[in-house]
């Protein structure tokens, strides 16, 4: 995936806002392996995924029209920002990301 903006968490939030509460980590980790498999799929072919965009998650946010961001105070936006933060701190975390030694 490529690196990681404000504008991409803030994008993902805002997609996130209808999602009921039990379903956000989990659609937030979602977007995160497709812009992730976005990514790869850039730098195999030199240019963006057809459904997946360009490997920014805010551009596979975006693919849908996005509501207007609510102040960060909005109790159900807070959460929403809450579940891309943990997700991506996840996804970073995850062993099965890590590359392979080769030896």
């Amino acid at each position: 995936m490529r690196p990681v903006h404000w504008g991409d968490v803030t994008a993902a939030a805002r997609a996130l806002l209808a999602a009921p509460p039990e379903a956000r980590r989990p659609r937030a980790r979602a977007m995160i392996e497709a812009a992730h498999a976005a990514h790869a799929y850039m730098k195999r072919t030199g240019r963006g995924h057809p459904r997946l965009g360009n490997g920014a998650l805010q551009t596979f946010a975006r693919r849908r029209t996005l509501p207007p961001e609510p102040p960060p105070s909005d109790p159900v936006y807070a959460d929403c920002l809450v579940a891309v933060l943990a997700a991506l701190r996840d996804w970073r975390a995850d062993p099965a990301r890590r590359p392979r030694r080769r030896g």
